[in-house]
């Protein structure tokens, strides 16, 4: 399995109010989904997120693509994302 490095980090607050998580490659960002993602906000966008990491990982993706799904995942479930 590849773990593929994010071109720009993705930086989330946790369910800590206050408390920040950045985020830089696929493997951090698919165990950060099975292990510490809300259950109760694990929607459609979470699940396409969770694919897309596999799918880099597996060779099947670009890695733009699941740093994509994985912002698109955060803003569904009502997390702040701040881009840097």
């Amino acid at each position: 399995m590849r773990d593929e490095q994010f071109d720009v980090p993705v930086t989330i607050e946790t369910e800590r109010t206050g408390r920040y998580f950045t985020v830089t490659r696929t493997a951090q960002a698919a165990s950060f989904l099975v292990e510490r993602w809300p259950a109760e906000k694990r929607g459609p966008k979470y699940r396409s997120a969770l694919k897309a990491m596999m799918d880099v990982m597996e060779q099947r993706k670009t890695v733009s693509v699941a740093r994509k799904a994985f912002v698109g995942a955060a803003k569904e479930a009502g997390v702040f994302v701040r881009e840097d």
